[in-house]
């Protein structure tokens, strides 16, 4: 009875042992927001940061303490900690917190684009009465996955000293000394503690440059897909569509899309395969040329299901077409008795048209979050970027990437180039800016096309259009918006006094609600649920003296109503006119 009982005793201790890894092992990265920075001691921010970890660890500080990643102060108050998800439920509930979720790992996805966009040299931006010379002085911060500071792209050479208000540091990290900061880069803060904690545990334009390859058929017909292979085929070779060289248990869809092991040695050696894909990922095309490779192939066509024009170095001569190039192809194959294929190495075509064009995986609109607000806001140029890149991952120094990650450095450069002109202006100014002056015609001034079916573009692909250097720095009028503004916006969408203050930081109150949070002085207008009528108000600050001249003007794909605009402004002690 007694064996039974300490055998009872141990499965239960067991047990018990077991729920507690399970827990322990589910547990994830939660940001923490408390709103507003406090301007409260930091060692008391940390203190009261372990205390409400320690509630939801059994008061258990030394647990709290080893949850604990990163206390917020700066930029806003809060604190990162590993949490499983009833935990990070229970810490949402607790007084001041406004909102806890999810750190997410967020993956990255330069040269002729700058070109491209109309900037030549800074004679190009030059306007009467202003220098762009004043960007000296301006200190841009961003955050990234890290810089190889020895690339060339990081030098300091004719950089003027750095600006006397700088007051960050640089701090030391892995491979990064303190030396590695210089003129240039002026500073640098290490973040690790996140990404080591979940590792244990997506508007995009495509510019008139593509990186291509030629597919030439044994019938002589020529495609050209995107590709930065630089090795070709000597000679033709016999092209075959995957699913022939299906292996094993994998039936033929499966090995069409050329999964691992999915292919039969025998039948691919020599051949040039025409895969598919339908997955998300730039690895997982690699992926697929590495598996072609290993089964003997000498050259892949790859249909991506998806349209992504997204070029790749692939490990052997290769190609990505859409899918009615694919189509086309497969059509020869099908219909041919020997097929035939040869792949080019990549080479660069400057020229190509339509562009700019938004690319096929541009996440669109409209915002799911608040409707009223059009999102995306503008489009720049950010499709097969050439950029610094790390000799530590893939042994090269230069990389072509594609996605926000490349376009958002563009829209920066901007946003400092007006700032330069214009020190006094908000950011919001500086976006209405940059909305405001952007074009929705191409290269040939025929409307903006998306990929793939190269339909016509319109504001929930674009948002405002593709950004315009030349005109940004003399956008005619600015739509501003302050703090008030946007705690009355903030309102309008259901935020209550409580959790308006614990943004603010302050006794703000919600007596200055808009209507609608339409009514935001936001560049663009959007009204998700109109009925009969309703009224938008908009506020624009002239930044020249005298009067300025403008326009309004609806549109549709048959019609267009203009209305021209004629405002004289007042001076206003902002250094903006009202």
């Amino acid at each position: 009875m007694a064996s039974i009982s300490w055998c009872c005793l141990f499965c239960l201790f067991l047990a018990v042992f077991v729920a507690q890894v399970g827990f322990c092992s589910s547990s994830k990265v939660y940001v923490v927001y408390m709103g507003g920075k406090s301007g409260d001691d930091p060692d008391d921010v940390l203190s009261q940061n372990h205390h409400m970890l320690a509630s939801v660890h059994g008061g258990s500080v030394e647990q709290a303490q080893a949850s604990h990643l990163y206390s917020y102060r700066h930029g806003f108050e809060g604190f990162a900690a590993k949490l499983t998800d009833e935990q990070a439920s229970q810490i949402a509930k607790m007084p001041g917190v406004v909102s806890v979720f999810p750190n997410l790992k967020r993956k990255l996805h330069t040269t002729h684009s700058w070109d491209f966009m109309g900037l030549v040299g800074e004679e190009t931006m030059e306007i009467p009465g202003h220098s762009t010379k004043n960007q000296v002085n301006v200190i841009i911060g961003f955050i990234d996955t890290g810089i190889w500071p020895e690339s060339p792209s990081f030098s300091d050479a004719d950089m003027p000293p750095v600006p006397p208000r700088w007051r960050g540091k640089c701090q030391l990290g892995e491979a990064f000394n303190a030396s590695s900061c210089n003129r240039k880069v002026i500073g640098a803060r290490y973040y690790m503690s996140g990404y080591e904690a979940e590792e244990d545990s997506s508007r995009i334009i495509s510019m008139d440059r593509d990186f291509a390859s030629d597919i030439v058929l044994g019938n002589a017909t020529k495609f050209m897909g995107e590709s930065l292979s630089l090795s070709e085929m000597n000679a033709s070779a016999r092209i075959i569509y995957a699913s022939e060289a299906h292996a094993g248990y994998f039936t033929p869809y499966q090995s069409s899309y050329c999964l691992d092991s999915s292919l039969n040695v025998t039948k691919a050696r020599g051949k040039v395969l025409v895969c598919r894909h339908a997955e998300s990922s730039s690895e997982s095309k690699l992926a697929k040329s590495k598996i072609v490779k290993e089964a003997g192939g000498v050259g892949m066509v790859l249909i991506d299901e998806a349209d992504k024009d997204v070029a790749i170095p692939f490990a052997i001569p290769s190609a990505v077409v859409g899918r009615e190039m694919g189509r086309k192809i497969l059509s020869y194959i099908n219909n041919t008795r020997k097929p035939m294929s040869k792949i080019s190495r990549a080479k660069t075509v400057l020229g190509s048209q339509p562009a700019p064009r938004i690319a096929s995986f541009s996440s669109k609109g409209p915002n799911s979050l608040t409707p009223e607000i059009l999102k995306p806001d503008v489009a720049a140029p950010g499709l097969n970027i050439l950029a610094a890149w790390s000799p530590a991952d893939g042994k090269m120094q230069f990389n072509i990437l594609s996605g926000t990650s490349m376009s958002c450095p563009h829209i920066t450069g901007v946003a400092t180039l007006i700032k330069a002109v214009h020190p006094s202006w908000s950011p919001s100014a500086i976006k209405s800016a940059i909305m405001t002056t952007a074009t929705i015609l191409d290269k040939r001034d025929k409307p903006i096309r998306v990929d793939p079916e190269g339909r016509m573009a319109n504001a929930f692909d674009y948002g405002s259009g593709f950004v315009d250097p030349k005109r940004v720095l003399d956008p005619g009028l600015v739509y501003d918006a302050h703090s008030v503004d946007y705690k009355a916006f903030l309102c309008s969408i259901g935020y209550d006094e409580k959790s308006l203050r614990l943004v603010t930081r302050d006794n703000s109150t919600c007596d200055q609600t808009f209507t609608a949070a339409s009514s935001l002085n936001y560049p663009s207008i959007t009204i998700p649920n109109l009925k009969d009528s309703f009224s938008v108000t908009r506020t624009v600050a002239a930044p020249s003296k005298g009067y300025a001249f403008g326009f309004l003007t609806w549109r549709s794909a048959d019609a267009r109503v203009t209305s021209p605009l004629v405002v004289r402004a007042a001076p206003s002690p902002m250094g903006l006119m009202r």
